[in-house]
């Protein structure tokens, strides 16, 4: 399995600039990394696994690239990915096809059959000096890496993801006078 050691020695052969973090508590899942960091959630991304179907039904598995505590609806990861069929990757797949513990999956190093896609929100208003963090495989530590460096390095697609919710329309109730 992937691991902090492994991240942080593929990172020091890419020459970039990071952090191993020592969490005060161990973390179940990626989610849990703005209360263990007391971080803003958009400060922590998340990388969701889904298990998808192209046309001819062949499976493949696409990473989305998120804020924490964020979940994109099925359908955007559908259509960024050019699926038919998409639903969250079993615990098992995750961990087989990826090598890191599922809920803790970091998007370095993934597979090449692994599909990235991030919400282009993320790319666009984060300022690329900004420090962010994931998961490292571990429920101990976290990756602290420019954002920047961080979009750059694991060659993630841009979509959008998480659109934000349609706007209530103003109450119209008109009472005839």
């Amino acid at each position: 399995m992937k691991d902090a050691l492994v991240i942080h020695r593929a990172l020091l052969e890419w020459e970039a600039v990071h952090e191993i973090v020592r969490l005060p508590v161990a973390m179940g899942n990626a989610d849990e990394l703005p209360k263990a960091l007391g971080l803003p959630a958009d400060r922590c991304l998340v990388t969701r696994v889904y298990s998808c179907e192209d046309a001819r039904g062949r499976p493949f598995l696409t990473g989305v690239l998120v804020p924490a505590g964020r979940r994109p609806s099925a359908e955007a990861v559908r259509l960024a990915a050019g699926a038919r069929t998409v639903r969250p990757a079993r615990a098992d797949v995750v961990n087989a096809v990826t090598e890191y513990a599922a809920g803790l999956v970091c998007p370095l190093l993934l597979p090449d059959s692994v599909t990235l896609l991030i919400d282009h929100r993320l790319t666009d208003r984060l300022p690329a000096d900004d420090v962010v963090y994931t998961a490292t495989g571990e429920a101990s530590t976290a990756l602290g890496i420019r954002a920047g460096t961080l979009f750059a390095l694991c060659h993630a697609k841009p979509a959008d993801l998480l659109s934000p919710p349609p706007a209530r329309a103003p109450n119209l109730d008109r009472a005839a006078t």
